[in-house]
């Protein structure tokens, strides 16, 4: 078997780092890869860096057709058995392969948001294409939100994304964000990590901080992360008066240590496809306070191994914050019991329910 997978973003996030979690652990396996990725994007950069087997494109738009040919020739030159596209745009490329080269290989699309499908028939053409023959939804909540549009609802898999445990095995803090921001050794320090996006409703976040601020709580509020909404979140921050109390971190490479140093995780997301970051401050054993967004309920379970608010409540997420951070013994027990949860998101379990998938596909196809 060898797999074509096709991604498109030039940046790094969260769907970017599934990818290769997956593709390395497909590695593992004895699996035959190769990643397509645009030239001088990150996944580009990193694939050169760890001798991943890739090839670029030069993307320009989301609907290029020369990239759609491009597909086309690798998978002739490599022999490629079953594409699997990792986003929306690289969705794109794939089914424009299959019409304009007449690519008749088997795609299986990753579903990472929990947005519905744009009711267009374009979008309604691309899902439902003869060649798409799985459809990979990271949490049971994308599955609900796609099956409206999805003919044969049977092509839906549920497949949660997983983390490297391991990168945070043995991380000990070592007062980097202290020093760095020159925070007092007696602040609470309260982050969240994240791309800093509509989705991810940071101005409920920032409410959250200047109430619990206005509260009397001697805090730090760190946002770690880029995005397209950047201008927007300073903005808003200095609308409401917290350029002393929030602290934008930026894109870091240090997540591990940085999670370390957290008192308290707190997302605020009004969607989510799953919220990988809660994994890894799960894995950090940080006290979670977050919204029952999306996917958000397949990780975390109200007062068991985090709290869980109402989406867009302050009032909810503050009281929360300050009941976790005042209750030890409640921080400890949810500790230890996402510890526990860490074994159903593990990046290898991940990789054998795709690779289960995969083979289900092309042992279909043959069958045909």
């Amino acid at each position: 078997m060898k797999v074509l997978h096709i991604s498109s973003p030039k940046t790094w996030r969260g769907g970017e780092q599934q990818l290769i979690y997956l593709v390395e652990e497909l590695k593992e396996l004895g699996i035959d890869q190769v990643v397509m990725c645009p030239f001088n994007s990150e996944v580009h950069r990193y694939c050169l860096k760890h001798h991943l087997n890739h090839v670029t494109y030069f993307k320009r738009f989301s609907a290029n057709p020369m990239v759609a040919y491009r597909v086309n020739h690798v998978c002739s030159r490599e022999k490629i058995d079953l594409i699997h596209v990792h986003d929306s745009h690289a969705h794109n490329f794939a089914i424009l392969s299959a019409v304009l080269t007449k690519n008749k290989l088997p795609i299986v699309v990753s579903r990472r948001v929990d947005f519905p499908v744009q009711d267009t028939s374009m979008s309604h053409f691309k899902y439902n294409h003869a060649q798409i023959k799985r459809i990979i939804c990271v949490s049971k909540a994308i599955k609900e939100v796609m099956e409206p549009s999805i003919n044969d609802k049977s092509k839906l898999a549920v497949v949660h994304s997983g983390v490297d445990a391991r990168r945070f095995k043995g991380v000990v803090s070592d007062g980097r964000l202290r020093e760095e921001f020159n925070i007092p050794a007696d602040y609470v320090l309260i982050g969240n990590v994240s791309a800093l996006a509509p989705h991810k409703d940071y101005p409920t976040f920032i409410a959250t901080a200047k109430s619990l601020i206005q509260g009397g709580l001697k805090a730090k509020f760190l946002a770690v992360g880029e995005g397209p909404s950047r201008k927007e979140v300073i903005q808003a921050i200095k609308d409401s008066e917290m350029e002393e109390h929030i602290i934008l971190c930026g894109f870091r490479e240090d997540i591990p240590v940085v999670l370390r140093e957290l008192d308290l995780f707190l997302m605020t997301s009004t969607t989510e496809g799953l919220g990988t970051s809660l994994i890894d401050a799960l894995a950090s054993e940080l006290p979670i306070v977050a919204t029952n967004a999306g996917g958000v309920g397949e990780i975390i379970q109200n007062q068991v191994n985090g709290m869980l608010c109402k989406v867009g409540s302050v009032d909810q997420l503050a009281g929360a914050v300050r009941i976790l951070l005042s209750d030890q013994e409640m921080q400890q027990r949810f500790k230890a019991s996402g510890l526990e949860t860490l074994a159903n998101f593990a990046k290898s379990l991940t990789a054998q329910k795709t690779l289960d998938i995969y083979k289900e596909v092309i042992s279909s196809e043959s069958a045909e």
